[in-house]
């Protein structure tokens, strides 16, 4: 059995978490963590890690950016593993990640889906056949109150393509103003934001007189919660270092 503490548990994929955990026998809830502490289960729901009233056996964190020095502190003081499956970090909080990896068990990825860590793996396929003589542009499309764009997964599935291509590519986010033809070293990288998309991403390779499109649609936020459900069950038997999808794949 594998005990676990929500980070962000108010929120919507806190409370999907919990649903899909009460489906499972491997796994249960033993507290939660957000800045609004209602509660609404049989676990109790503190407003920072430092609070907790039990030692979880794994954190997973659908919170917010803004909480991760305090659960990376939490997880560094105890000696938790942590699933960090929220996106949107900065460059330097990424960093903040992979260094407390060197001391405990972190599971990092973009994107929790099984499917979109297979569309990864099958866009690298397709980027290593086509190589330079198709041109790549990532589509993304989420719901309204997304914040970031583009997307963790956009650029997860861009950096994926970049690194078998020996990272030759750069990325244009906009071209409203560019006046100019398109450079065969590009990734296009397209965020559109509307309604209650769950999450959509198509990698487009264009060539001469072809076109491949390898897609993913999440219908409900469920597949990204047994996503992470899966992780922290794999990370509580696991040493310290960073894991990622492409062992769960």
């Amino acid at each position: 059995m594998t005990n676990i503490a929500i980070c962000g548990a108010n929120g919507k994929m806190g409370k999907t978490i919990y649903s899909c955990i009460q489906e499972r026998e491997d796994c249960c809830v033993v507290a939660g963590i957000d800045i609004y502490t209602e509660q609404y289960a049989d676990f109790p729901i503190v407003d920072s890690p430092a609070k907790l009233p039990v030692k979880p056996d794994v954190i997973i964190d659908f919170s917010n950016p803004a909480s991760l020095n305090s659960l990376l502190d939490y997880c560094l003081s105890t000696g938790t593993p942590v699933v960090v499956a929220s996106t949107g970090y900065s460059d330097e909080q990424i960093q903040l990640i992979k260094n407390a990896a060197q001391q405990i068990p972190v599971f990092f990825t973009f994107n929790m889906s099984l499917g979109i860590n297979l569309l990864v793996q099958l866009a690298k396929k397709a980027a290593s056949v086509l190589g330079n003589q198709f041109d790549i542009e990532i589509v993304e499309k989420h719901h309204n109150q997304k914040i970031d764009a583009p997307s963790g997964t956009a650029i997860m599935l861009a950096n994926a393509i970049n690194e078998t291509l020996d990272n030759s590519k750069h990325y244009v986010y906009d071209r409203h103003s560019r006046r100019q033809k398109r450079e065969k070293s590009e990734i296009g990288m397209h965020a559109i934001r509307g309604g209650t998309i769950v999450g959509e991403h198509d990698v487009i390779f264009a060539g001469h007189d072809e076109v491949i499109t390898l897609s993913h649609s999440a219908a409900s936020k469920s597949v990204f919660a047994e996503g992470s459900i899966n992780a922290a069950v794999f990370l509580k038997e696991q040493k310290a270092g960073l894991y990622d999808m492409s062992l769960l794949v």
